[in-house]
């Protein structure tokens, strides 16, 4: 039953084109991502939910090459409106760290090199 509404909202929902892409799983730092879904969600729900934080891991990490499409369909009764905009960004993060070869998408390594900046500068200024 489940699974006949999971694909009637998979040919009914537009997804972004970004989603076409495949992402192999062996080049993206799972570590790194599970970090970054983990704060996300937790931001998203305003607490921290082991069972929707686990639930995403296991939909990335079931499979070489995830379907993000199938995971935004999953999530959508966790994350409701904000699922779509998660899946997206989740799916750019994990299309440049598949392209990175540390497996780091180079956003997380911006934002982290302007978190170290700013703490230099909060030092210097104290």
């Amino acid at each position: 039953m489940a699974q006949t509404v999971d694909q009637k909202l998979l040919k009914r929902t537009k997804f972004p084109p970004e989603f076409s892409q495949k992402v192999d799983m062996e080049k993206v730092n799972v570590e790194v991502m599970k970090k970054w879904i983990a704060g996300k969600i937790s931001e998203i729900l305003g607490s921290e939910d082991d069972v929707v934080i686990e639930l995403c891991f296991n939909l990335l990490e079931n499979s070489r090459f995830p379907d993000i499409k199938t995971l935004q369909i999953q999530l959508t009764g966790f994350l409701e409106k904000e699922t779509a905009s998660f899946c997206k960004e989740l799916w750019t993060l994990c299309l440049s760290a598949q392209a990175n070869p540390q497996g780091v998408p180079k956003e997380l390594l911006e934002a982290k090199k302007l978190e170290l900046i700013q703490e230099k500068v909060t030092l210097l200024l104290f």
